[in-house]
């Protein structure tokens, strides 16, 4: 049994241990919030049992649980320059035990306990149940989504760790690698416009097509695109053939 109401009381009251005034304390509570939604809404469309909507939606709830601690302890939301979010996350879960006061029936735990450690990395582990799979697609899906919608919506600071990206540059190899089609490596970043580009190869790494149809309907792209306003002529020309090249592929799976 999963109580989402109980469980969004419990996380609630665990947030409270932190400073809800930090921006990045802040932004995180409402990405979190938003997360859970979404794995709702993605799973209901997807035509799952009540018990399957449920996990989705307490996974979406307990994603980033780590990522309060890491901003306590480091300042920042940069795994590799602090501590993988996602690990830390199933650390304090189920090593300390805080998914005890969640009332969770312990026959969810492993799933919930894969999903974490995957919703961050490159790719989904090998040789996961069929059930696991669908589970690390969802909140790997919502995840995205609503980081889309924070690059929106919050502080350049508090999401890019700087104040404005209008005169960045991008660097060769993140460009080589947005043109293969997958998820970027984050180590390969050299500066903070390679992050914007990083954040549109999410695109490339969706696996519903319901996300694909949230994505377009919102306009994610393009609005993303005119809030950096790069300066720069060349990155400028380089950013408007990525948003191109996004675009095409977005509407392959959905069409026009």
């Amino acid at each position: 049994m999963i109580d989402i109401e109980y469980a969004k009381k419990v996380f609630k009251e665990y947030i409270n241990n932190y400073d809800v005034n930090n921006g990045k304390i802040a932004l995180k509570v409402g990405h979190i919030l938003r997360v859970c939604d979404k794995s709702n809404k993605i799973s209901k469309t997807l035509n799952l049992s009540e018990e399957n909507i449920n996990l989705a939606t307490i996974i979406g709830l307990l994603h980033d649980i780590g990522r309060f601690e890491q901003v306590k302890q480091y300042g920042t939301f940069n795994d590799t320059k602090s501590v993988n979010h996602g690990e830390l996350g199933v650390k304090i879960l189920f090593e300390d035990g805080l998914i005890n006061k969640f009332k969770i029936d312990e026959k969810y735990f492993k799933t919930i306990r894969i999903a974490i450690l995957n919703h961050n990395k490159s790719r989904i582990q090998d040789k996961l149940t069929e059930n696991e799979l669908l589970h690390c697609k969802i909140i790997r899906d919502s995840d995205k989504l609503d980081i889309f919608n924070v690059l929106l919506i919050d502080k350049f600071i508090d999401v890019y760790g700087c104040e404005s990206l209008e005169n960045e540059t991008f660097s060769n190899e993140i460009i080589r690698e947005f043109k293969e089609e997958h998820l970027i490596n984050y180590k390969n970043r050299k500066t903070y416009g390679d992050l914007w580009i990083c954040h549109m190869a999410y695109v490339y790494d969706l696996n519903f097509e319901q996300s694909y149809q949230i994505l377009k309907k919102e306009g994610y792209i393009n609005k993303l695109f005119k809030r950096v306003n790069f300066k720069k002529e060349d990155t400028l020309k380089q950013a408007k053939e990525i948003v191109c090249d996004v675009n095409n592929y977005i509407n392959k799976i959905v069409p026009i």
